[in-house]
């Protein structure tokens, strides 16, 4: 499938705009593929794979494929990838399993943008591996712990880890069924994950000062309908700042792009498309002339923080104009409807699976 021209959202972006955004990330990417978070910085897989997905729907399959290659070559033979990479070397080793589970995400992504076959093929034993690891550290209740480390796996689950792992699991059952590997047991893990994330609010870390614990619960899927609106009606007090973006957290005066974007991309699934647009508009002010983003703005005395321009948050903006633009085969990843069908919600799972009186069925509401 030919490469689709960069989406646009006039009035506050054009596609001329989201290309300069695209090929800032791309002149990032080092020769391996990696995409780190700026020249001579770090990669993780998270945001590596979130790059790669900007790259996609501005039309830039050969860069994208790059990173995924840069994917298969360095995943470990647990199916994980180190936390921290500078340079080809590790830096922190530590196996994070949302970093990890992400890969699916972009996988389909680039997959229902390309048609590509002969990729879907060569990544369905990455994902598949990475899936399995990061069920692993599932608890019995659904939630996944954040992370293994020498010691063995932690002990903290993360919402906003967890709903983002949401939306990497009906990606990889989404995969799973195009490649015809049917994967039951990651359709039981989805129902139960999405069980905690809606009723189990206590199998969750305390983060309620960062605004990814407000809205990512939208974002990865699990929370929609009525009850998404109620939740990013309830904080949108604490986090937003008119006229400038998100807050990353409640207590602290800046504001970051990429929360921003995340939350453009939340009240698009949402069908909140005009204010998704304004949240857009409101964060241009962290553009550069060449089409970079800087990741933050100190309000309160007017200051860049911190000093770089990061690929991810570039890589969000170019994510949300591809949601809002609505016009390629990407625009609904993030809604739960891009095609061929919507992504798979897992199996039902009701309050007695856990010792509970509520009953979560697999559709999001």
């Amino acid at each position: 499938m030919p490469p689709t021209d960069p989406p646009e959202v006039p009035g506050v972006l054009s596609a001329a705009e989201v290309d300069a955004t695209a090929r800032a990330i791309a002149r990032a990417q080092e020769p391996s593929g990696a995409i780190p978070w700026f020249p001579g910085g770090h990669t993780d897989p998270w945001d590596h794979v979130e790059s790669a997905m900007a790259l996609t729907a501005a039309g830039r399959y050969d860069e994208a494929a790059a990173a995924y290659a840069w994917c298969r070559r360095t995943q470990r033979a647990d199916g994980s990838w180190p936390a921290k990479v500078v340079g080809g070397r590790v830096e922190d080793a530590v196996t994070d399993t949302n970093f990890c589970a992400y890969v699916a995400v972009g996988v389909w992504h680039h997959l229902i943008a390309t048609g590509d076959e002969e990729f879907a093929a060569a990544m369905w034993p990455v994902v598949r591996a990475a899936v399995d690891l990061v069920l692993d550290g599932q608890r019995e209740r659904g939630e996944l712990v954040w992370a293994r480390g020498p010691a063995g796996w932690a002990d903290e689950a993360l919402l906003s880890g967890c709903s983002s792992i949401h939306q990497s699991l009906r990606c990889a059952l989404a995969l799973a069924e195009y490649v015809e590997r049917p994967q039951p047991d990651w359709e039981v893990a989805l129902g139960r994950l999405v069980h905690t994330l809606r009723a189990h609010p206590e199998a969750f870390a305390d983060k309620d000062r960062y605004s990814m614990d407000w809205y990512y619960p939208v974002l990865g899927g699990a929370v929609r309908g009525r009850s998404g609106l109620d939740r990013i009606h309830r904080r949108w007090p604490d986090f937003v700042v008119d006229g400038l973006g998100v807050r990353c957290v409640a207590d602290r005066p800046w504001v970051t792009g990429a929360e921003t974007c995340e939350l453009v991309l939340s009240l698009d699934a949402l069908g909140r498309r005009g204010p998704a647009r304004e949240m857009l508009a409101a964060m241009q002010h962290l553009r550069e002339s060449d089409g970079s983003y800087w990741t933050g703005y100190v309000y309160a005395d007017g200051k860049r923080w911190p000093e770089e321009r990061t690929t991810w948050t570039g890589a969000a903006v170019v994510l949300a104009a591809d949601a809002l633009a609505g016009t390629s085969a990407t625009s609904g990843i993030f809604r739960g409807d891009a095609p061929p069908a919507a992504l798979p919600a897992g199996l039902p799972v009701g309050g007695s699976d856990c010792g509970c009186d509520a009953y979560v069925t697999g559709v999001p509401g």
